[in-house]
């Protein structure tokens, strides 16, 4: 991960903080973690596509 400058702002922080957090959780769903990927590389087509299929089904 790229270091942020040092007058990073507080959410620049905590965003870095749960980054962090997500990438340790092993208890995601495996296509939940891709479309946070696919956002992440800005494919928010293939995205949102991803999270209709993990929709539950009500």
């Amino acid at each position: 991960m790229a270091q942020r400058s040092f007058f990073s702002s507080p959410l620049d922080q905590l965003r870095d903080q749960l980054d962090g957090c997500w990438e340790l959780d092993c208890d995601i769903d495996p296509l939940i973690l891709r479309a946070r990927v696919l956002h992440r590389r800005g494919e928010l087509s293939w995205a949102l596509g991803l999270e209709q299929e993990v929709l539950p089904i009500v």
